[in-house]
Order: C-alpha cells, then sequence, then structure tokens
C-alpha cells in the first residue's frame, strides 16, 4: 500500500529510540489478506447451483463463515502487533530500504543510541536540531567532508557506516561546479546550483540504504556568491513544496568579510526565509585564516582570528528572534584552512567556553552550551584542542585538505603498486601479449582512492569522539558483489 505521506513530514518522523527499527508491514495488510481470502470464499460458497436447496445452504454458510470473520481479523491483529514487536530488535531489511527521491513513504528506523525522531537517510528540521543537540550533550563532533564527485560521497557515507557514527556532506561552489562539469555555463552561478542540487539528489538516492544519518549542506558563500545560495534556496523551496521538507539540511553564509552589522542584517533576512521550510543556516563570525577553495585569508590580521564573547552573543541574539530559526555559528578562535604541521596552528578553544559562559548569562537560559559551535580550518591542530572544542559545544568540524590528500594518495598508491602493468594497453611483466585493462580500469584506481579516504575518515570520527555513536555495531559484510565477469571491481 502507498503512503500519501510527504518522505518526511514532521508528524511521521517519531519512532522508538530503543532500536534500529525495520518498518512493518503497511497497516492492515495482513487483516486486508485475511478479508480477501474470506471473501474468496463466501463467494465461491455463494455461487448458483442446480443442487436442490442449494439456495438455503450457500445462505448458511455464508452466515458462518462472517460468523468466523471476525475471529480471523481478531487473530490477524494479534500476528500483526507480534510482527511489529519482532521488528524492532531487527535492521532495515533490504527489501523496505526506499529510494527517497522516487517515493512518499516516510523515512524508517531509528537508533538504540540517539534520540528517537533521528532516522537513517538525510535529516532536517527537527530530526536534525535532535541530531545536533546529542552531539552538543555527549561532545562529539559530526566530520563535515567536503565532496566533488559520486566516489567521494560514497566513500563518506562507507566510512560513516563503518564508524556507526552520523556524517555531514557538502559542497562548496567550487566543489558543486565541478560536479556539474567544468563544460557547463556557471554565469550566475548556474553551474553551481545545478551541480550541488544533482549531488544533493545522489545523497538522498544513497544515504538511506548505507543507514546513516546524513546532514547535507553546503559550505563557505561569501557575498559575491549569493546568486548561488539563492538558487539553493529556491531549489529547497520548490522540494518543500513536494515532500514537506528541505532539499538541504542546511546552508552556510560566510559573510565575515563584511562589517559585522551588515553580516547579522543579511542572515537574518535569510535565516527568516529558511525557518519557513525547516533549513537550518551555519553563519560565520570572524575570520578563518588560511586559503580555500578560492578564498584567501592569508594576510588577515591576527585579531580577525579571534571572535568575542559579545560578537557571538549579537549574532545569536538576532538570529533567535526570528519564529523557527535552526542555526549554528562558525566563530574563529584561531582557525586556519589549509595544510600544516602539527602545532603551527595555535588554537584558542577557550574562546569558546567563555562565549558559551556569556551567552548563558545574557539569556538566562538554563544550558550550559546554549550556543552550536562550527569548527573551520582544523588541519594541524593538536588532539587535545580539538577535543577541547568539543566540550565546548562544537558539534561539526571541516574536513577538506585531509581528505583531498587521501583521495589522491589512494590513486597514487595504486599507480605505484601496479606501475609495469599502467604503460600500455597491452604488454606487462607476464608477457608482450598481456592484456593491461583490468588495471586501467577506472574503477580500479577510484576504489583505491576511497579506501585512502575511508582510512583517513576512520581518524577523523576517532578525533572528534563520533565513533559508536548510533549503537548499531559493525556492519554486515556485502552480499552479492560483483566480480570481473559480470561488471564488477577488476583488479
Amino acid at each position: 500500500m502507498k503512503s500519501t505521506a510527504g518522505p518526511m513530514a514532521l508528524a511521521a518522523l517519531a519512532a522508538p529510540a530503543t532500536a534500529f527499527l525495520a518498518p512493518t508491514a503497511p497497516v492492515g495488510s495482513t487483516q486486508r489478506a485475511a478479508g480477501a481470502q474470506l471473501e474468496a470464499a463466501v463467494s465461491e460458497a455463494t455461487a448458483p447451483s442446480s443442487a436442490t436447496g442449494a439456495s438455503t445452504g450457500s445462505q448458511g454458510l455464508t452466515a458462518g463463515l462472517l460468523c468466523t470473520s471476525g475471529l480471523a481479523l481478531a487473530a490477524a491483529a494479534r500476528r500483526q502487533r507480534r510482527q511489529k514487536v519482532a521488528a524492532r530488535a531487527s535492521a532495515v531489511s533490504l527489501e523496505e530500504k526506499r529510494f527517497p527521491v522516487l517515493t512518499k513513504r516516510p523515512p524508517v528506523g531509528s537508533f538504540p543510541k540517539l534520540p528517537g525522531v533521528v532516522h537513517p537517510g538525510v535529516v532536517t528540521g527537527r530530526c536534525l536540531r535532535a541530531l545536533l543537540d546529542d552531539a552538543s550533550e555527549r561532545g562529539y563532533a559530526i566530520p563535515a567532508v567536503n565532496c566533488v564527485s559520486s566516489s567521494s560521497i560514497n566513500a563518506c557515507l562507507e566510512a560513516a557506516r563503518k564508524a556507526d557514527a552520523p556524517i555531514m556532506i557538502q559542497f562548496s561552489a567550487g566543489g558543486a561546479q565541478f560536479y556539474a562539469g567544468k563544460a557547463l555555463d556557471n554565469t550566475n552561478c548556474h553551474a553551481a546550483v545545478t551541480g550541488a542540487v544533482a549531488g544533493a539528489y545522489h545523497v538522498r538516492a544513497m544515504a538511506e540504504q548505507y543507514g546513516v544519518p546524513v546532514v547535507l549542506h553546503t559550505d563557505h558563500c561569501a557575498k559575491n556568491l549569493l546568486p548561488w545560495f539563492e538558487g539553493l534556496l529556491q531549489a529547497n523551496e520548490r522540494y518543500f513544496e513536494t515532500y514537506g521538507e528541505p532539499l538541504f539540511s542546511s546552508h552556510m553564509l560566510d559573510l565575515s568579510e563584511e562589517p559585522l552589522e551588515e553580516n547579522i542584517e543579511i542572515c537574518v533576512k535569510y535565516m527568516e526565509r529558511m525557518a519557513k521550510i525547516n533549513c537550518a543556516l551555519e553563519m560565520e563570525l570572524g575570520i578563518t585564516g588560511g586559503e580555500e577553495d578560492g578564498v584567501d585569508n592569508s594576510d588577515a590580521s591576527p585579531e580577525d582570528l579571534y571572535s568575542k564573547p559579545e560578537e557571538i552573543f549579537q549574532v545569536y541574539e538576532a538570529l533567535s528572534k526570528v519564529p523557527n530559526a535552526h542555526f549554528t555559528i562558525a566563530a574563529a578562535f584561531g582557525n586556519v584552512h589549509g595544510v600544516y604541521s602539527p602545532g603551527n596552528v595555535k588554537l584558542d578553544p577557550e574562546i569558546l567556553g567563555k562565549a558559551q559562559a556569556y551567552v548563558k548569562e545574557k539569556t538566562g537560559c538554563e544550558d550550559d552550551k546554549p550556543v552550536r559551535f562550527v569548527f573551520h580550518g582544523g588541519s594541524g591542530s593538536e588532539l587535545s584542542d580539538i577535543r577541547k572544542a568539543c566540550s565546548y559545544g562544537v558539534i561539526k568540524m571541516n574536513i577538506d585538505t585531509d581528505t583531498q590528500w587521501a583521495f589522491w594518495d589512494g590513486m597514487n598508491q595504486y599507480q605505484k603498486k601496479n606501475v609495469d602493468y599502467l604503460q600500455a594497453q597491452i604488454g606487462n611483466p607476464e608477457g608482450p601479449e598481456k592484456p593491461n585493462k583490468k588495471y586501467y580500469d577506472p574503477r580500479a584506481c577510484m576504489r583505491s582512492a576511497e579506501e585512502s579516504t575511508i582510512k583517513r575518515l576512520e581518524r577523523c570520527f576517532e578525533d572528534l569522539n563520533c565513533k559508536n555513536v548510533l549503537g548499531l555495531g559493525p556492519p554486515d559484510p556485502a552480499q552479492n558483489v560483483l566480480g570481473p565477469s559480470r561488471g564488477g571491481l577488476p583488479a
């Protein structure tokens, strides 16, 4: 039975937190099956007969069958209840995993260690709030990985399932443009919007299959990239009209180069629009040093690398006035984009701790960590500083530089290992007529890149206290993985 509910209608998202729920049969399906059998029996019994007294006999049989219908349906209902109880102790089956873009059925499943509303797949609205609140309370941060291809997305999902953890998948404007194809015109950020939307649909199609919660996000958007932001919001609004939730979980506005008042004013304007579709906002306060994706802050003055508690409260106060607002703050506490040797980045996580105390005092709230902070530019940071930042309410840490290297290094190591088989289509150390197709097949080097990325992300999950937070345990080995003769990985 096809549900008429939106895929993530907010009223349908609540699920028990005691297990990773498997979906039960559609309500009433067992009863309907029993009823159909009963109806067939009645129809057969009441069919016209030439025998004397057939009419009277059929009426008696009909009455007898109808008398038992209540008992049959009651028994079916009991079986249904037993099946539901059993389902709650098992994982979502392959048959029940849905394709969110192609169905309106609500998402299914929850996790033993997370709030019950958090489900596998892309999380938005109150599900996202619950996940980030859990991260703040338990002191872990979710890795947010910049992706530029379906291969890097799949590596992130695989790494998250291995770590038994949620993950954030995000696109920068440049990465989104690359996802769309470099030959596509990018006037008014057209290609960047198209690529981000295409990547979002890929994530939505795959995330629930891997069985982990995924926050779907876009990264830095400076003032000159506001056409990109506008295009993404339009995509979210259209998606919301159909499915009752935004296409993305959240978006980032990076107006840190603008005056603080202008930064806040523009963020509030967009927050008012995003709150109507349950989409979250990440804003940047202060400047993250270094260079990333064409944004170069290498010459930023030192005082701009450290946010002040008063500024953080100013942002918090302004955005909190927006009804249904959900936001995070990327405050500066010495962060620097790029790659540096450990110890060369001088973080001051105490800024975050002082800001939390200041906001709590000013608002009179009971939460010791009222602000949800985001950590940019963490490469080269000391592990102790990363862990301290998590303890002060950092719930998201961006990962880009290190995973870029890991992806490349996987390909590089594959090339080094198989160099003698990658010089020509035919001819290798085994003989001049031996073919090399299975070695230069793109899947071989790309899988090596994925494996290298997964290995690096395992360390990220560990550093951020984000391992085994779902409660699912290790994943089962994949079955029926195709071999070379059936189009699978050749080498």
